[in-house]
C-alpha cells in the first residue's frame, strides 16, 4: 500500500533569468545594450550547443536576460506567432523620466510604436524588437511607502478597485492604498489619524 504524497508549494523568489532565441551576436548587442541600455555582462558558448552563443545582459534590477545566438541565423522583423502558451509580450520597468521620450527616440530609429497608452496604474508603450517580439516599456504612476513593493501597492489598489466597482485601477485607488498601507505599516503617537482640516 502506497502512502499519498502530500502536496507542496515550490516557493518562487522572483524571475531568475529570461533566455530568448535570437538571431546573429551583433543584434542582440546593437538592441538589448545600444537601444534598451542593459549593460552586456557575461558572454559565453551555450553549453547546450556548441554552434550558439549564449549572451547575459542586466535589464536594471541585478536579474539576467540572456539570448543565445547564431551566426547563420538572420534577423526577421516578422511578428512573433502569439499561440496558446507562447509569450505574448514582454514588460521592461522604465522611469517616468524615461518614459516620456521613449517615442522620439524609438521614432529617430525608425521603429513604429502605439504611442503611449493609459493603463490607469501605469503609461505604456509598445513597439516590437528586430526579431518580432512585442516590447512594452512601462512605467508606474506611483512609488510604494517605504518598505513595502509594487505588488503590495496593487493588491491593496485592487480589493478598492473591486469594492468600488470600478473596471480598471486608477490613480485614485493607487492613492488609497499608499495611504492604507501606511496606516497599516507605520506607527504614530497619534490615537486618531483620520483626516482633518487645519485651515
Amino acid at each position: 500500500m502506497t502512502q499519498a504524497t502530500e502536496l507542496r508549494k515550490i516557493q518562487t523568489q522572483g524571475v531568475h533569468h529570461l533566455t530568448f532565441t535570437g538571431a546573429d551576436r551583433q543584434t542582440s548587442i546593437d538592441f538589448w545594450e545600444g537601444v534598451l541600455g542593459m549593460p552586456f555582462i557575461f558572454d559565453q558558448p551555450n553549453l547546450d550547443d556548441p554552434n550558439e552563443g549564449h549572451l547575459y545582459f542586466d535589464p536594471g534590477d541585478g536579474r539576467l536576460i540572456t539570448i543565445f545566438t547564431n551566426e547563420n541565423r538572420k534577423p526577421d522583423p516578422s511578428p512573433v506567432p502569439e499561440a496558446v502558451g507562447s509569450l505574448h509580450h514582454l514588460a521592461l520597468n522604465v522611469s517616468q523620466a524615461t518614459f516620456w521620450q521613449v517615442a522620439a527616440r524609438l521614432e529617430a530609429r525608425g521603429v513604429q510604436h502605439s504611442g503611449p497608452v493609459d493603463r490607469g496604474f501605469m503609461d505604456s508603450i509598445y513597439f516590437r524588437d528586430p526579431l518580432g517580439l512585442r516590447m512594452e516599456l512601462a512605467s508606474y504612476r506611483f512609488e510604494p511607502p517605504e518598505g513595502c513593493r509594487y505588488a503590495d501597492v496593487m493588491i491593496e489598489a485592487h480589493r478598492i478597485r473591486v469594492e468600488q466597482g470600478a473596471r480598471s485601477i486608477e490613480r485614485e485607488h493607487l492613492a488609497d492604498a499608499i495611504e492604507l498601507l501606511v496606516a497599516r505599516r507605520q506607527q504614530s503617537l497619534s490615537q486618531d489619524r483620520s483626516p482633518r482640516n487645519p485651515y
